[in-house]
């Protein structure tokens, strides 16, 4: 299977990926239609869970290599991950500024960017789909680092990746999806919202593909920018998010280790 997938083109392994972790934010918006509440430790265990999914994949599939294709294409390697890595903080930082979003379980006035009169619906998508866009970005450049045959990118390597965002994908369509049904919206409204999240992930993967095909001397920086700027939404929103209640924190703790072991075991096993 895997032998197969790496004979088509990286664009179109890219999409293909991403298409399968839309998927599973999908699959999370879909709880939906079985129950209205998701019991809270369970909710922020899962959070915690793909906090240590992105901690993990962030370095093991994307700063690691990136720092080993600078050593190959003869960059300084520390100079690279660094304005790499830094910049893809940045740029998130920067989108947070701009783009309207709510963060889940947050009032409405604590809603981010510029100040709009959109409803609450509307800022708790846009808040999981600009969160989104660095795990397609990461995506597609994992497999256009593979087309260009260096030796720290594997197609494995890439599949783990996609794999890894893809568990941690479910967590978020479901919370965005079980907070709006506690406010009443109906199911198909709150399932189409919440898997609505997940839509930006096959354009940024395709624009990350093409983007390092196009111009395989920034590889390695686009490899630390998509670090930077997963590890920005962990510390930003998915930490946070799953530790608010004091009493839960032991758990999620725990629930970020496994996580963070269950995307190494995938990236060493598959990479």
């Amino acid at each position: 299977m895997l032998t197969y997938f790496q004979q088509i083109h990286p664009v179109t392994q890219a999409f293909l990926a991403n298409l399968f972790t839309w998927g599973v934010t999908a699959a999370g918006a879909g709880l939906v239609f079985f129950t209205s509440n998701i019991n809270r430790k369970v909710m922020d265990s899962m959070l915690g869970f793909a906090g240590g999914v992105m901690i993990a994949a962030s370095f093991w599939s994307l700063l690691g290599p990136g720092i080993e294709m600078a050593e190959q294409m003869r960059f300084n390697p520390w100079l690279t991950a660094a304005l790499g890595f830094l910049g893809g903080g940045i740029f998130m930082r920067v989108a947070d500024l701009i783009l309207p979003h709510l963060h889940p379980g947050l009032d409405i006035r604590h809603s981010e960017g510029i100040k709009t009169s959109w409803q609450r619906s509307t800022l708790l998508v846009l808040a999981i789909t600009l969160h989104n866009i660095p795990e397609g970005l990461a995506v597609g450049v994992a497999f256009g680092a593979v087309a260009a045959g260096l030796p720290s990118a594997t197609i494995g390597g890439a599949v783990a990746l996609a794999i890894g965002i893809a568990i941690q994908n479910f967590p978020e369509g479901t919370a965005v999806a079980m907070p709006l049904r506690r406010e009443g919206m109906s199911k198909g409204k709150c399932f189409l919202l919440g898997q609505a999240s997940g839509m930006v992930e096959p354009i940024a993967g395709v624009l990350g593909a093409l983007f390092v095909l196009q111009m395989q001397g920034v590889l390695p920086y686009a490899l630390c920018f998509a670090a930077g700027a997963m590890i920005f939404v962990v510390v930003e929103e998915l930490i946070p998010e799953s530790q608010r209640i004091p009493a839960n924190i032991d758990l999620v703790t725990l629930a970020t280790m496994v996580g963070f072991t269950v995307m190494m075991v995938l990236d060493v096993a598959l990479g």
